[in-house]
């Protein structure tokens, strides 16, 4: 194979996109085993970063590694062959990395009212009561596959099939920050003010997307979040600066 698609052990693949990215495709669907190995290279480029290396974006299933061709230096391949070289060498030493440990975070959320202007919809989609989905939803695990689509914006796998609802045929012109949403088979957080076409079913007081710190984004791939539902009066009592538990 050449640099463009090469096959690594039957289900990995390293592909060339450009002369300053590569990209490693896991699999071709969701699932929190691929991400593990998403996770895992993520964070070995993060701590062994290789010489010309600019950035590692991990996605749902896939990796891209983005690199100053002009800085990677290796006299007997070209650059796109010597990165895809490395990723391989990195990824073929996978098995023998420690695990990675999930940060598990926990998020306030104020259910329905104001907050959760489609609550009572998704309710009724699934022939629930509202008390049931608000269980349903703050019951689940979710991981968070990547940070995306806004600065900070979290895609969150795990949602229980018996609240999945499709988008809203028209989106909003605006969501809020910190709207909890429901986009088909999955959860997410709006992390800025946005159009948006998710069924938003709360709120919470967390700033998400928090430009002047290290990282930026409040969530990271690879955490593993939980909501816990609030009254409006902790809600208020947040945004105060008092602890809401």
């Amino acid at each position: 194979m050449n640099d463009h698609n090469r096959q690594v052990d039957g289900s990995v693949q390293i592909i060339a996109l450009s002369e300053s990215a590569v990209a490693v495709h896991f699999g071709q669907k969701i699932d929190s085993e691929l991400h593990q190995k998403v996770k895992a290279l993520t964070v070995y480029l993060e701590e062994h970063p290789f010489q010309g290396l600019l950035e590692v974006v991990p996605a749902f299933a896939n990796v891209t590694v983005f690199y100053d061709p002009m800085n990677v230096s290796n006299d007997n391949e070209t650059p796109s062959t010597y990165v895809c070289t490395l990723l391989r060498q990195a990824i073929l030493g996978l098995k023998a990395m420690k695990a990675y440990t999930a940060r598990e975070v926990v998020i306030p959320v104020c259910y329905g009212g104001e907050f959760g202007h489609d609550l009572e919809f998704v309710a009724a989609y699934h022939n629930l009561s509202v008390e049931e989905v608000i269980r349903i939803h703050s019951e689940g695990e979710y991981l968070v596959y990547m940070v995306g689509f806004a600065p900070g914006f979290p895609y969150l796998g795990g949602l229980s099939e018996r609240i999945a609802t499709p988008r809203k045929e028209k989106p909003r012109l605006e969501v809020p920050p910190g709207a909890v949403g429901i986009g088909g088979a999955q959860t997410g957080i709006y992390s800025i003010s946005t159009p948006g076409g998710w069924q938003l079913i709360g709120q919470t007081p967390l700033t998400l997307f928090l430009p002047n710190e290290d990282p930026p984004s409040l969530l990271q791939s690879g955490d593993k979040v939980r909501f816990q539902p609030i009254s409006r009066k902790e809600y208020d009592a947040y945004k105060e600066g008092k602890a809401w538990h």
